[in-house]
C-alpha cells in the first residue's frame, strides 16, 4: 500500500517555529512572473519574494550560469581568494559609482539582516577609532563634536532587520516587544523631517545616520529629495557617516542601480547596505563603502573601506563561488536586457492604471519603479467588515490571492506591489484588473 505524504501544511505545524502566520499557500514551482501551486494553480506573483525575485522565477540565464558553477566549486572558506567574488565586487562597485570611476570596497554576507549589522559595526569602529572633525558651523550655530561617538540615529517607520541590533535599529515598537533590553546606540528620527533630523545629528556622540531612501515595510514611503540632501548636509557638519539601507529599494528596483539616486542623485552615502535583489532569491547580502580619507586617533589616514580590518568582522557563507556566480548572472540580464528602464516605464504605468481604477476603497498609490504600495482608506473596515477581524491589508491581499495574483501586505493599511522587474505590460494589465474586480467586490 502506497503511504499518503503529510500535508506540506502539517509538516510546518509539527516541525517548524511559527514566527510567520502564513497565507494558506502551498507553493511548488515557478516560471518568470508565475508561480504554481501543489493543486496546479497558476498566480501572477507581484510579490516577488518581497522583491527578492528581482528578474522573476528560474531565469534560464542564471540556472545555466549555477549549474556549471555548482559542478565546478560550490564553497570555500574566506580565508581564500575566488573569482566570482572578486568580479562581483568590481561590478557592484562599478554600479554604484556610475558614471565615475570606481570608488569604494565590498563586504559580502548573507541578508540584509547581516548586511546592516556591517553597518553599525562601520559606525561604531568609525565612532571609537576615527579623529572627530573640527567643529562646524551648521544653520549658524557652533556643533561641538563629541571625542566618543556610537549612537546611530535611524528613522520612525524603518525596518532594518530582526537581529537584536536590526530591532533596536528599526523605528517600529511593534518589532521590539518582548526582546528587551533593547541593544543601546540607537535613537529614532521622524522621517522627512528635516528640522527633527538636524537636531538629532547634532545630540552628543551621535557616529552615522542610517536611512532608508524608500521606506518599504511601512508601505512603500520615499524620502523627499529635501530631505536626503539635508542628511548629507547634517552628517557633514556633525562629523557622522550617512548610510544608506537599499535592501529593498537598491539595484533596480526603482528603475535605477541606486534607489537614492531615483530621487537625489547629486547626494552620496559613505555606506551602503544591499541583499533581496541582489541575487534573485539567493542568500546574499552586502554593503559598499566609500573611500573617503579618515583620521584614526594615532593620526593615521586611511580609506573608511580599509576600517575593518582583518578579525575585526567576518563571514562564513558569504560571497561563495555558487552564489557570487549567480549574482553576476543577475545583475548582467538586469543590464543587458535594459529593466532599469522597464522598471521606470512600467512603474509609471502601474503606479497611474490603479490610480485609474478610481476604487473609492484607494485612498493613494505611491512608489518609485516597479516599489509600489495602494494605501486603503482609512475607513476601509467600516465599509468592508471582517469577520474574522482581519486587518484591511491582509482581507484585500486574501481576495488578490483567490483570484490568483500575489501581493505583500505592508502594514494594517498598505499593500505592496514588487513584481519582477522583467514584468510585462500585459502581465500588469491583468494584475491590475484583477485588482479591479476583487475591490469591486469587496465594495
Amino acid at each position: 500500500m502506497t503511504e499518503v505524504p503529510t500535508p506540506t501544511r502539517d509538516l510546518y505545524e509539527r516541525y517548524v517555529i511559527p514566527t510567520y502566520a502564513r497565507f494558506d499557500l502551498r507553493l511548488a514551482r515557478g516560471a518568470g512572473t508565475e508561480v504554481w501551486d501543489e493543486a496546479g494553480k497558476r498566480y501572477l506573483d507581484f510579490g516577488a519574494g518581497i522583491a527578492v525575485t528581482s528578474i522573476g522565477h528560474c531565469h534560464p540565464r542564471v540556472v545555466r550560469a549555477m549549474q556549471e558553477q555548482i559542478g565546478t566549486l560550490v564553497h570555500t572558506s574566506n580565508l581564500y581568494y575566488t573569482r566570482p567574488q572578486a568580479l562581483l565586487a568590481e561590478r557592484l562597485v562599478r554600479l554604484t559609482c556610475a558614471p565615475g570611476p570606481p570608488r569604494g570596497k565590498v563586504f559580502f554576507c548573507n541578508s540584509g539582516a547581516e548586511a546592516n549589522e556591517a553597518l553599525y559595526k562601520l559606525a561604531r569602529k568609525f565612532g571609537n577609532e576615527c579623529e572627530p572633525p573640527p567643529p562646524r558651523h551648521a544653520v549658524g550655530e557652533c556643533i561641538t563634536v563629541d571625542a566618543n561617538r556610537h549612537t546611530i540615529v535611524t528613522m520612525d517607520g524603518s525596518f532594518h532587520g530582526r537581529t537584536l541590533a536590526g530591532i533596536a535599529a528599526t523605528g517600529q515598537e511593534k518589532v521590539k516587544k518582548g526582546f528587551e533590553p533593547l541593544v543601546q546606540g540607537f535613537v529614532q528620527a521622524p522621517y522627512n523631517d528635516e528640522p527633527a533630523l538636524l537636531a538629532a545629528v547634532e545630540a552628543p556622540g551621535v557616529a552615522a545616520v542610517l536611512l532608508e531612501p524608500i521606506q518599504g515595510e511601512c508601505g512603500v514611503v520615499p524620502a523627499t529629495a529635501s530631505f536626503l540632501r539635508a542628511a548629507r548636509t547634517a552628517c557633514d557638519d556633525g562629523g557622522a557617516l550617512l548610510m544608506f539601507d537599499e535592501v529593498q529599494c537598491g539595484l533596480g528596483r526603482t528603475g535605477d542601480w541606486c534607489g537614492w539616486r531615483s530621487i537625489a542623485p547629486e547626494v552620496w552615502p559613505d555606506a551602503v547596505s544591499w541583499a533581496k535583489g541582489i541575487a534573485g532569491g539567493f542568500p546574499l547580502g552586502a554593503i559598499w563603502v566609500s573611500d573617503r580619507e579618515v583620521t584614526l586617533k594615532t593620526g593615521e589616514k586611511i580609506a573608511l573601506c580599509n576600517l575593518l580590518g582583518p578579525g575585526s568582522h567576518g563571514t562564513t557563507f558569504g560571497g561563495t563561488p555558487l552564489v557570487s556566480t549567480g549574482a553576476l548572472a543577475v545583475l548582467a540580464v538586469i543590464e543587458d536586457e535594459g529593466l532599469l528602464e522597464n522598471a521606470r516605464t512600467l512603474g509609471v504605468f502601474a503606479r497611474e492604471s490603479i490610480a485609474a481604477l478610481g476604487s473609492p476603497l484607494i485612498a493613494e498609490v505611491r512608489g518609485v519603479g516597479l516599489m509600489l504600495a495602494f494605501e486603503l482608506v482609512p475607513d476601509f473596515a467600516g465599509r468592508v467588515p471582517s469577520p474574522t477581524g482581519r486587518a484591511p491589508s491582509l482581507m484585500v491581499v486574501d481576495a488578490l490571492h483567490e483570484a490568483g495574483l500575489l501581493t505583500v501586505p505592508s502594514g494594517s493599511h498598505a499593500v505592496r506591489w514588487l513584481p519582477p522587474l522583467n514584468v510585462q505590460r500585459s502581465e500588469i494589465e491583468e494584475a491590475v484588473g484583477i485588482l479591479r474586480d476583487v475591490l469591486a467586490r469587496l465594495a
